[in-house]
């Protein structure tokens, strides 16, 4: 039986997969011409056409859809295996890659794994900033990053903080000349800053609930953004009410650059995880960045018996009875 080519199934994989000769070349590490080449052999010894060139993309034909899904987790098992060897080294190596959000990235994930890069200086960090909905086993990243209610079951999610809420806030100055809204509903007679979503390309709902009451309303402004610091700054300098998560606008809210509206309308809802295939082995030093990102709710310190707190609560339960 002759012996297949492997470089050439593994560039056919990564074109396919990248939908792309440039960026598949680039990260080969080899040039466009040298992987047009491949591929022609790889197509001339099959004697199938397995991609579908245009001027603008590369796609799969029917023959290379059926060897994309026959052989490509295959790849993707080899790499987790090599991964998985540096358990016999001293010291845990690879590269991680994990797409994320910018915020959450500068507020959460940086400052946790920064320790981790100083104690191992083999393992090494790849960040996306994407605000669509990635396909991370397509895409080839080791985890993601999102909220936790948006994770596909099968999955397995971790999470790196606490539930969240939603926040409303305009600035003092954009309020100053103009009531605040008391309800859902008197949004719609503000100028709201409006955030395109990445995925469906539509304008973001924003929805309230309070006491089982839902509500989803439409608001309409002057601005429209893609990404949420931009909606920070407008809504900072006065230019209109935003909605974002709580996270992103804390440290304004607390010295009064920004006005919280609405927060009863604003119910906690699961926070930032960190999601990743169930199926795939974790390498030593992905189970590392784990680790360093997994999340802990603090533990309530027990009342001592016959401590002042817990004298103070009986003569409360036996009003309530």
């Amino acid at each position: 039986m002759a012996r297949r080519n492997l470089n050439d199934l593994l560039s056919f994989v990564t074109i396919a997969r990248e939908g792309s000769f440039t960026r598949a070349a680039a990260l080969l590490g080899v040039t466009q011409s040298a992987l047009s080449q491949a591929i022609s052999g790889l197509e001339a010894r099959l004697r199938i056409r397995l991609l579908t060139r245009t001027t603008r993309s590369v796609s799969p034909t029917a023959a290379g859809e059926r060897l994309l899904n026959a052989i490509g987790h295959r790849f993707d098992e080899i790499e987790a295996e090599l991964d998985a060897l540096t358990e016999l080294r001293d010291k845990p190596s690879g590269t991680v890659r994990i797409t994320c959000g910018d915020n959450v990235l500068h507020t959460l994930l940086l400052p946790r794994l920064a320790p981790l890069l100083r104690e191992y200086p083999d393992i090494a960090l790849e960040f996306d900033v994407n605000y669509g909905l990635r396909d991370i086993v397509a895409d080839r990243f080791d985890a993601g990053v999102r909220l936790g209610s948006t994770i596909d079951k099968d999955m397995i999610a971790v999470p790196l903080g606490p539930p969240l809420r939603m926040a409303v806030v305009a600035a003092p100055a954009y309020l100053a000349d103009r009531p605040a809204p008391s309800t859902p509903h008197d949004l719609t007679a503000h100028n709201c800053i409006n955030q395109r979503m990445p995925t469906s390309g539509g304008l973001y709902v924003w929805d309230f609930e309070r006491k089982g009451r839902r509500l989803n309303v439409r608001v309409d402004g002057q601005l429209i953004f893609n990404t949420t610091q931009p909606q920070v700054d407008a809504a900072l300098a006065g230019l209109g009410i935003t909605l974002l998560p709580e996270d992103e606008v804390t440290a304004h809210i607390e010295a009064g650059r920004l006005v919280r509206l609405l927060e009863d309308w604003c119910p906690p809802f699961a926070g930032y995880h960190l999601y990743y295939p169930s199926r795939r082995q974790p390498s030593p030093a992905f189970a590392l960045v784990v680790d360093a990102l997994r999340y802990s709710a603090p533990r309530p310190h027990p009342a001592r018996a016959g401590s002042p707190s817990r004298r103070a609560a009986a003569p409360k339960k036996a009003a309530a009875r």
